[in-house]
């Protein structure tokens, strides 16, 4: 969680990839050296936090499903997710780190399962080594399609017993 970078690739240079480019050129997104050095440290590692974390994410999407606290779990990797025909197709390797848990209660509900939680950390981000849970709801605003008893969970790299543990006591409290 140390660096951010991407690519942006196109099949021609239109118009649009013009502007991309001429924004580009005024804010200067080029790497810097150490940065570079990051992203590429990082990805020789990339293939095994995306394991673990895929298979967490499966684990911990499987424990909750049947919580008396959890509405709904929504997770690709799930045989009652509705794009889970599509996800098996696509990917290999795993469904990925990122969940959504419906909590029963509400928004108040959820936003207090998040608060009690001790190895999930409260944050806006994805896909990172630390294990990060948030309350879209907040975070977008009322107009958001977003329901509010929603929670959005990013599993990272830390013991999966420890995960459950921290979300089902968590969800016991509220």
């Amino acid at each position: 969680s140390d660096v951010l970078a991407g690519a942006l690739v196109a099949r021609e240079a239109d118009a649009l990839w013009e502007e991309i480019t001429h924004l580009r050129y005024l804010a200067g997104p080029v790497l810097g050296p150490f940065e570079a050095w990051l992203l590429v440290r990082g990805m020789r590692t990339l293939f095994l936090r995306v394991r673990h974390q895929s298979a967490a994410a499966l684990y911990i999407a499987g424990c909750f499903t049947e919580h008396p606290k959890v509405e709904q779990v929504c997770y690709p990797g799930l045989g009652d997710f509705p794009g889970h025909a599509i996800a098996a197709r696509q990917m290999n390797g795993g469904y990925g780190g990122m969940l959504s848990v419906r909590v029963r209660g509400g928004a108040d509900a959820a936003l207090g399962v998040a608060k009690r939680c001790q190895v999930w950390q409260r944050a806006t981000s994805l896909g990172g080594v630390e294990s990060l849970i948030e309350h879209r709801y907040t975070i977008e605003g009322p107009d958001t399609p977003t329901p509010p008893d929603l929670l959005r969970l990013s599993v990272g790299i830390e013991d999966v017993g420890d995960l459950v543990t921290d979300l089902a006591q968590a969800l016991d409290g509220v």
